[in-house]
C-alpha cells in the first residue's frame, strides 16, 4: 500500500507563485506547550528538529507570533541561524496576533516586527491574519484596522503574501468574502469526521486563494483513537463522531493500518488543499510523517471511510450553506 508521493509532493499556493510541500511544519508544539501535549520540550531539542526538518524533504513551516509567547518563533529562528540560513526555496510562514485585547493595525505592525526579529529574516514570505472570528469584525475591517494594515504591509514590500487563518468557517468565510486573502488555513473542519470546511475551501477556490489544512488529527483523537480521548477540536465530541471513530479505527486494523496515516493521506489526496499542517515536536515523528504521507490506498478504502463520515450536524461548525451565503 505505499507509494512515493512523486509529483505530487510539491504544489503551487494558490496564484503566489510560491511552491510549498504537500506537508507543512507545524511550529505550535516547538515552543513548548504541555497544557496541550502533556510534556515539556526543551529549546535543544526544538531546535535540533528544526534542522532535521530544514534537511529533510519537507520545505514549509508554519508558525504564529503568539505560540507560546513566541518561543515558537524563537526557537525556529535559532535554528534558522545554527543551520546557517534557509535552504533554497524553503518557506517560512507566521501569524500576526493581538495582544491581550489589542487588535489595532499598529498591533499588527509590531507583530510582523516582533516576528522578523525572532525568526532573523529579513523577508517574511507569508503572513497570515490569525483567529479573527474571536475579535469583532467591523473594527477588524475598519480603515487603519487590522485587515487593512497587513494588506498595506504587502504593499510597502514588508511581507510578501497575505494569508488568513482561523476555525469558526463561518467567521473566515464573512473575511474572506470582505478582502482577497490569497492563502487560507482553516483547522479541525476538513478531517475524516468533520467537514464542516466544505463551503469555505470552495469559495477559497472560486477566488484563487490556496488552502491549508490543518489539525487534522482533531486534537489527537484521530491519531491516538483508543487512548481514552473523548473530545474533538477542543470540544467534547457527539457519540456519534465517537462511534465513527471507533468504526475507522477498527477499518484501520482491517486494513493493517493506522489512522493517523490515513488522516494524513485523506487530506494530502484531496487537490484542492496546498499542503497539510502536521504539528510535531519530536524528531523520531519526522521520518514517519514522511513514510506516512507516502502511503497509498485504493478506491475501495476510500469509499469506506467515506461512508463513516458522521451526518453534518455532528461537525464543528454544522450550518446550511445558505446560512453562510446569508452572512455576505
Amino acid at each position: 500500500m505505499t507509494a512515493e508521493a512523486g509529483e505530487h509532493w510539491f504544489r503551487p499556493l494558490g496564484d503566489t507563485g510560491i511552491t510549498v510541500s504537500a506537508v507543512c511544519a507545524g511550529g505550535a508544539p516547538l515552543g513548548s506547550m504541555p497544557e496541550n501535549f502533556g510534556y515539556e520540550v526543551a529549546e535543544r531539542d526544538a531546535v535540533e528538529l528544526v534542522e532535521a526538518i530544514l534537511d529533510s524533504r519537507i520545505r514549509f513551516i508554519d508558525t504564529s507570533n503568539g505560540y507560546s509567547d513566541g518561543r515558537s518563533e524563537e526557537r525556529i529562528g535559532k535554528a534558522i541561524a545554527a543551520h546557517g540560513g534557509l535552504p533554497s526555496g524553503f518557506v517560512v510562514a507566521t501569524k500576526v496576533d493581538a495582544k491581550g485585547k489589542d487588535y489595532s493595525g499598529s498591533r499588527v505592525r509590531a507583530s510582523v516586527q516582533e516576528s522578523r526579529e525572532r525568526l532573523g529574516l529579513d523577508a517574511l514570505p507569508l503572513v497570515y491574519l490569525h483567529d479573527p472570528e474571536f475579535h469583532d469584525f467591523e473594527s477588524m475591517v475598519a480603515p487603519g484596522g487590522a485587515v487593512d494594515t497587513l494588506f498595506a504591509l504587502r504593499e510597502e514590500g514588508e511581507i510578501g503574501h497575505v494569508g488568513l487563518a482561523g476555525g469558526d468557517v463561518h467567521a473566515m468565510s464573512r473575511y474572506l468574502a470582505h478582502a482577497p486573502f490569497e492563502v487560507v488555513l482553516v483547522h479541525n473542519r476538513w478531517t475524516l469526521v468533520d467537514h464542516s470546511a466544505g463551503p469555505l475551501i470552495d469559495q477559497a477556490r472560486e477566488s484563487g486563494a490556496a488552502v491549508i489544512n490543518a489539525a487534522i488529527y482533531g486534537g489527537g483523537i484521530l491519531a491516538n483513537p483508543r487512548g481514552g480521548g473523548t473530545t474533538y477540536g477542543y470540544r467534547d465530541a457527539s457519540p456519534d463522531t465517537l462511534a465513527a471513530i471507533a468504526a475507522l479505527a477498527d477499518l484501520c486494523d482491517e486494513w493493517q493500518t493506522d489512522l493517523a496515516t490515513v488522516a494524513l493521506c485523506a487530506s494530502l489526496r484531496d487537490d484542492r488543499i496546498a499542503s497539510t499542517i502536521i504539528g510535531f515536536s519530536k524528531q523520531e515523528r519526522l521520518s514517519s510523517i514522511l513514510a506516512g504521507a507516502g502511503t497509498s490506498f485504493p478506491d475501495e478504502f476510500w469509499q469506506r471511510v467515506d461512508d463513516l463520515l458522521p451526518a453534518p450536524e455532528n461537525w464543528l461548525d454544522a450550518r446550511s450553506t445558505s446560512d453562510v451565503e446569508n452572512i455576505h
